[in-house]
């Protein structure tokens, strides 16, 4: 393995003799390369000096610190146990250790268009995320999933979320502030400064082959994405049928096949480079033909978007533009998807050996 994440949840509550028994087994079970990126996701709420001190000892060389906000009432608004005090003392922890070397990188996570973000506290949020010395910033929109106490209060409009268009202007501002300061979008939601982006994620969204454990884990080594159960119970059975019954089809390697096409899309036009579009149809199987007649069809559905400055074309390189285009990813992808389903079945089928 070449890149280990520790994250989904809250893996800070482990202790680092238990996140080095699991360290353990996947050098035991796989190997991990010399000088691997092996990141661990941390919580100010459940994470100390101590704490940092000992992983550090198991190999960890990369963190991943949830900050979320550094305003204490939006913090609870989130539900979050920590407050802005412990965040900025994390910050400087973990930075110490990257200034003296003890790690390669860490990371800090900032949610936006929070309920009432407006355009100055926004940028108050970003000044101190980038006054933290975090190297990489990863920057997320809220997502308000069904059954939660924010899908609730939005229902009954108890819940003030910035509006379209300043939603737009607030990604702006991300976007251009972050590129002032030295910090590069190499991909939608992620920032970086030279030498500091995601090997992990990089690999991910170049449509590699990765292994996932774990509740509600997704894991593609072989080509065939496979989600595992997210409830204890469907995990225990799930983990049960593959000790009696053999693993899952999609984790051996006698099954390899390409990653669907119209995955590779969507990781990969999430991705400053954007994507190949020729190179990668040809790839999936796609002969000479088919790559003229079926990608022109999604070119011209993209053609709005490009006219608009949304979307550039270069040669047969195609990404979003920057804050534009990343700001309405969602729409380009939709396009890409209704294209692909109005495809023929021998076109987005498995590929014939």
């Amino acid at each position: 393995m070449s890149t280990v994440y520790i994250g989904g949840g809250t893996p800070s509550l482990l202790t680092p003799s238990q996140i080095g028994s699991l360290l353990d087994h996947l050098r035991n079970g796989f190997g991990i390369q010399d000088g691997a990126e092996i990141t661990l996701e941390v919580d100010p709420a459940s994470f100390d000096r101590r704490d940092l001190e000992g992983f550090l000892e198991i190999g960890i060389n990369r963190f991943s610190l949830g900050g979320q906000s550094f305003d204490d009432d939006l913090l609870l608004k989130l539900g979050r146990r920590h407050t802005r005090r412990q965040l900025l003392e994390t910050c400087k922890w973990i930075d110490e250790k990257y200034k003296n070397g003890e790690i390669l990188s860490w990371s800090l996570d900032l949610i936006q268009n929070l309920p009432g973000h407006q355009l100055e506290s926004w940028l108050l949020e970003i000044e101190q995320a980038v006054a933290t010395s975090a190297p990489h910033l990863s920057i997320y929109d809220l997502s308000i999933e069904p059954g939660t106490v924010f899908d609730w209060k939005k229902n009954r409009g108890q819940i003030d979320l910035p509006n379209e268009d300043l939603a737009y202007e607030i990604d702006n501002l991300t976007s251009t502030y972050l590129r002032k300061v030295g910090f590069a979008r190499y991909e939608i939601s992620n920032y970086a400064l030279p030498g500091h982006t995601s090997r992990h994620n990089r690999v991910y969204w170049s449509s590699s082959g990765w292994w996932g454990f774990g509740m509600g884990a997704t894991s593609a080594p072989w080509g065939e994405r496979l989600s595992r159960p997210r409830t204890r119970e469907e995990y225990k059975n799930w983990i049960d049928k593959q000790e009696k019954l053999g693993l899952h089809s999609s984790l051996l390697s006698k099954n390899a096949k390409p990653i669907d096409l119209d995955d590779q899309l969507i990781v990969g036009l999430r991705k400053r480079e954007g994507i190949d579009l020729q190179f990668l149809a040809q790839e999936w199987g796609w002969d000479k033909n088919q790559c003229e007649k079926y990608l022109t069809l999604l070119k011209v559905r993209w053609k709005e978007f490009e006219e608009r400055g949304m979307l550039q074309n270069l040669g047969e390189r195609v990404f979003l533009t920057n804050p534009e285009g990343m700001e309405i990813s969602n729409q380009v992808l939709v396009e890409m998807l209704l294209w692909w389903d109005s495809l023929p079945e021998d076109a987005v089928g498995p590929p014939i050996a």
